[in-house]
């Protein structure tokens, strides 16, 4: 990079916390800020650009090659399937994504949306506003079940950081701990099969990335293998789970509940699958917020940061492309 100014483009700030500080970059450079940016604004948005930083924004091959002094790509996530990494290969674009900042947020929704539905906690509390405690000829009532997490199988699909961090939680609270790679991966001897985790867990909690071969990886044959009628956790991707599916084995009793953090449409219509399903006492769906604790938020920022003053000062890391 050069010392005069670098002109640098963020597509969209509003995805990340408000309160989040992008502290100031150590080096000449022109940043424009978007709230939000849609496809058909990115070309024209990011035409003058050496720097994008994008969050959800795709960057096609079309609107990368609408950039021709584009040098760098800056993702404030971890997936990076919105950007072409074929196109950005092809031009020497680097493309860096922020990595581990979640640790701690994601696996503390995943138990607070397990705790959530073991203990069924959200129709207590409704029940609990509707008068049903003041109707009791007792000193409380028992209209829900509640289970123990202590005793009970975990099946973690995916093995890395976050999978592993669940684990640690799990064991702590005295539940069994297995893992699996996605369908289709072989055991090896760390890792069940997949087939193998379906059948034996009380809980599946999925930590892998969307990939072709991952999309659609939990429906209908996948539940009907559960045989201990577990909870599903999904704070990964939409994709991964077929909705559809997962009504149908709802509506049929073959799971004891869902706990979703992501849809394979965000936002979902209001007709979407999920928006039905999140009326039942069984299902919790919370609006893909897993990542944003205050403290992750300001984690990734600080990240991404980083990644760009480490490419301008000649030095790229998390480099995906």
């Amino acid at each position: 990079m050069t010392s005069a100014p670098v002109k640098m483009v963020f597509l969209d700030r509003d995805t990340l916390r408000p309160e989040a500080a992008l502290r100031g970059f150590g080096f000449p450079h022109v940043l424009e800020t978007f709230a939000r940016t849609s496809p058909a604004q990115a070309a024209a948005r990011i035409a003058e650009a050496e720097i994008v930083v994008t969050n959800k924004t795709p960057l096609s091959e079309a609107t990368i090659s609408s950039a021709p002094n584009l040098k760098m790509i800056a993702i404030a996530a971890t997936g990076v399937d919105i950007v072409d990494l074929a196109a950005c290969r092809a031009r020497g674009i680097v493309v860096s994504n922020v990595r581990d900042y979640a640790r701690t947020t994601v696996p503390e929704h995943v138990f607070a949306l397990l705790f959530a539905l073991r203990r069924n906690l959200l129709p207590y509390r409704e029940a609990v506003i509707a008068g049903r405690w003041q109707a009791a000829d007792q000193f409380c009532f028992f209209d829900y079940p509640i289970t123990d997490l202590a005793g009970s199988t975990m099946g973690i699909v995916g093995r890395g950081a976050l999978g592993r961090e669940v684990a640690r939680v799990a064991q702590a609270l005295g539940m069994h701990v297995q893992f699996s790679a996605h369908k289709g991966d072989r055991s090896d001897g760390a890792r069940v099969t997949f087939e193998a985790l379906l059948q034996s867990s009380d809980v599946i909690t999925l930590h892998c990335p969307l990939l072709p071969e991952t999309r659609g990886m939990i429906s209908d044959a996948e539940f009907a293998a559960m045989r201990r009628r577990p909870i599903l956790i999904n704070t990964a991707r939409g994709g991964l789970v077929d909705e559809p599916a997962l009504a149908r084995a709802l509506e049929g009793g073959l799971i004891a509940g869902a706990g979703l953090d992501v849809a394979s449409v965000e936002p979902p219509p209001p007709d979407h699958v999920l928006m039905k399903l999140a009326r039942r006492h069984d299902v919790v769906l919370t609006p893909h917020v897993a990542w944003a604790s205050v403290e992750a938020v300001q984690a990734l920022v600080d990240q991404l940061v980083g990644n760009i003053e480490a490419f301008v000062a000649g030095t790229p890391r998390n480099c995906v492309a």
